[in-house]
């Protein structure tokens, strides 16, 4: 599985968090599943900085399951008290069952009414056990209601799971760095990629390659004394002006900056 830090920009900070893969059943609609439990002490606040994967999350929370859509850019929550959530990073395949427009969930998160999920995963997280066996029942509990509620997907569907693997890198050795080459890789053309994109994730497949790249610059800069013109070049930015700007429209601050307030706080 990828590296369950990826874009979690500040690790050391992270509450308890685990990145549980999706059962076979449905793997077809869920990448894995991510459950954070915390427990801080009164007037503490835990600020959780995100640069997201380009895809939807349908999250349990204690009182209430929300659907949030793709990001453009980074993003925080602030945890206090006690608490915990349940997610399911949902594969473009399951994305039309709960929208029928993936591109008006852009940056937003808004509320379902999805008791029977909800109930079932509360009672998952909050019965008794260890937390090992808590996760476990949460994403059983979880996965029953997904096969049960998501329809059969289509061929095209499928298709858009192959596009976002292509894209994230799940074959390994494949890089793709622009939308040909992934319609090379798909044996598509451009405009189908662009359709897919946009029906099934929400965002176009370049915005997907361009956060993807800055996922994997963000754990460079933070992990490695690597020189930043080195880590632009691999990554396939033009030159380290390229990746300052990229870093700076998202991010909102510079690598420079981001590796040096990020190593204060490991």
């Amino acid at each position: 599985m990828t590296d369950p830090t990826r874009g979690v920009l500040y690790p050391a900070r992270l509450p308890t968090f685990h990145r549980l893969p999706a059962p076979p059943r449905v793997a077809h609609l869920v990448r894995w599943y991510w459950i954070p439990e915390w427990d801080l002490a009164p007037g503490r606040v835990s600020r959780q900085d995100i640069v997201s994967y380009p895809a939807s999350n349908l999250v349990v929370e204690k009182d209430l399951v929300g659907l949030a859509g793709p990001t453009t850019r980074a993003s925080h929550r602030d945890l206090t008290g006690r608490g915990w959530a349940v997610g399911a990073l949902l594969r473009p395949a399951a994305v039309p069952a709960f929208t029928d427009d993936p591109t008006s969930l852009r940056d937003g998160y808004v509320a379902l009414e999805l008791p029977d999920l909800h109930d079932s995963v509360a009672a998952a997280m909050t019965a008794g056990g260890d937390g090992e066996q808590r996760r476990a029942r949460a994403v059983d509990a979880f996965t029953v209601w997904l096969a049960s509620h998501v329809g059969a997907v289509g061929d095209e569907a499928l298709l858009a799971n192959d596009l976002a693997d292509v894209i994230e890198g799940v074959d390994v050795g494949v890089e793709v760095r622009r939308i040909e080459d992934v319609a090379d890789r798909l044996g598509i053309s451009p405009r189908t990629v662009q359709r897919l994109a946009r029906k099934y994730v929400g965002v176009p497949p370049s915005a997907m390659i361009r956060r993807r790249r800055l996922q994997e610059a963000a754990e460079r800069v933070r992990s490695e004394d690597a020189d930043l013109s080195a880590v632009a070049a691999d990554l396939g930015y033009a030159d380290h002006a390229h990746l300052t700007k990229d870093f700076q429209a998202v991010l909102g601050f510079t690598p420079s900056a981001y590796r040096a307030e990020a190593t204060e706080r490991t």
